[in-house]
């Protein structure tokens, strides 16, 4: 029977089942056996995970050829002017090549619960969330394209994937579809 469970991975978490070193992995949010995360998040991200057992609903969410949407919330450090969304709108030069053309908008503060830990704060360096929609998934590409536009990544949620939303999830929490 094909299971497809979502979960609010909070931030610090791993993206796997077990980890030798103790720290806190999937294992301690998600009690359903037998399920895999389609695509990752690295440990300092949070948001919308979906574990599946179906091998071909993997491979759609996670093969690059299949160009399914996934949505991030990004807070970044200072305010990106038209050159830099126009840049991510364009593809972004990285060190592995040129990304896809991303959506990309500024947006007001999403009604998120805080991360804990926060993230660093500085007095002197404004901060501005931005809406990012992305149909490939290279390591950490997200906080590298934002980086290469001169926008470091402070805080990154992502909110949807397909059609499959963090709506109504709480960080740590899951449901099965």
């Amino acid at each position: 029977m094909r299971k497809i469970v979502l979960l609010h991975k909070p931030f610090g978490v791993l993206c796997q089942f077990t980890d030798e070193l103790g720290r806190a992995t999937l294992a301690d949010h998600v009690p359903i056996r037998n399920v895999y995360p389609a695509g990752r998040l690295d440990r300092d991200s949070e948001g919308l995970l979906v574990l599946t057992n179906d091998g071909k609903l993997n491979a759609r969410i996670t093969h690059p050829g299949k160009a399914m949407d996934k949505e991030y919330w990004v807070q970044v450090e200072n305010i990106p002017d038209q050159q830099a969304l126009d840049t991510l709108r364009h593809g972004v030069s990285l060190k592995d090549g040129l990304t896809r053309p991303a959506r990309a908008a500024l947006m007001d503060p999403p009604d998120v619960p805080d991360r804990e830990p926060p993230i660093r704060y500085r007095a002197s360096i404004p901060t501005q969330w931005l809406r990012l929609i992305i149909n490939e998934g290279r390591n950490r590409q997200v906080r590298r394209m934002t980086a290469a536009v001169g926008h470091p990544t402070l805080r990154l949620i992502r909110y949807r994937i397909g059609s499959w939303t963090l709506d109504g999830l709480q960080p740590g929490a899951w449901r099965e579809v």
